[in-house]
């Protein structure tokens, strides 16, 4: 019945319903990470300890140069507590490093890119020659996921021909506009607008049947980030 989630958890494809998956989710997106002042402790305490690892000092040692006890120092490297400005200074003077670079962690900026409709970018990509318009909707380069996501809007019309692909990491589609069979591995989907396909795009996939044009669906890519 279309509007009920028919979840696919085996590689097979084959439909389970109401399988319950919040277990697998492992984080809550709505979630606040952590307040900023909160943050700042705990850029600083990163920071105090990886230079301090990085100089071969033990706990011991900093805290004998900057006349804190050990314990402060560990509260301080943990990011429990929020040290005075006079406690910084000491700790980079310490450390011989400008009083600044501790707060290197907490002025790291984090990547956004806002795309207007219809400002993405037409590229190039495997399907292109076959007659499949790519749009990239987004980049973010390098950044401490771990991870690279490429957002795409992919068109095909009566010109378009089909073409199989694959791929290293994890793909999502979402149909906006048109129908099409669309094949997974040794499996073919239905997909109509307002459907979805989620699957691991090492296997072999692609659009085999375009049963309503235009067809206009949304690609999301993701893959392990290469540093």
């Amino acid at each position: 019945m279309r509007g009920r989630a028919a979840w696919d958890d085996r590689r097979e494809g084959e439909n389970v319903s109401k399988k319950p998956i919040s277990a697998a989710l492992r984080q809550n997106p709505h979630a606040v990470k952590e307040h900023r002042e909160k943050n700042l402790e705990v850029a600083i305490g990163r920071q105090v300890r990886e230079l301090r690892k990085r100089q071969r000092m033990t706990g011991a040692d900093l805290a004998g140069k900057t006349g804190l006890s050990v314990g402060m120092l560990s509260k301080i490297e943990n990011g429990v507590i929020s040290p005075s400005l006079n406690t910084i200074s000491a700790l980079a003077d310490a450390l011989c490093v400008p009083l600044v670079q501790l707060f290197a962690g907490y002025e790291e900026t984090r990547g956004c890119m806002h795309v207007k409709a219809g400002e993405g970018a037409e590229i190039e990509r495997e399907g292109t020659r076959a007659g499949h318009q790519y749009n990239l909707l987004g980049h973010i380069g390098s950044n401490n996921s771990g991870v690279v996501v490429e957002p795409y809007l992919i068109t095909l019309d009566e010109n378009s021909h089909f073409q199989t692909f694959q791929h290293e990491g994890i793909e999502f589609l979402y149909i906006l506009e048109g129908k099409v069979n669309y094949r997974h591995g040794d499996k073919s989907y239905l997909l109509e607008e307002g459907d979805a396909l989620f699957f691991d795009s090492d296997a072999p996939h692609g659009p085999e049947g375009i049963l309503s044009m235009p067809l206009r669906y949304l690609s999301v890519i993701t893959y392990p980030q290469t540093r």
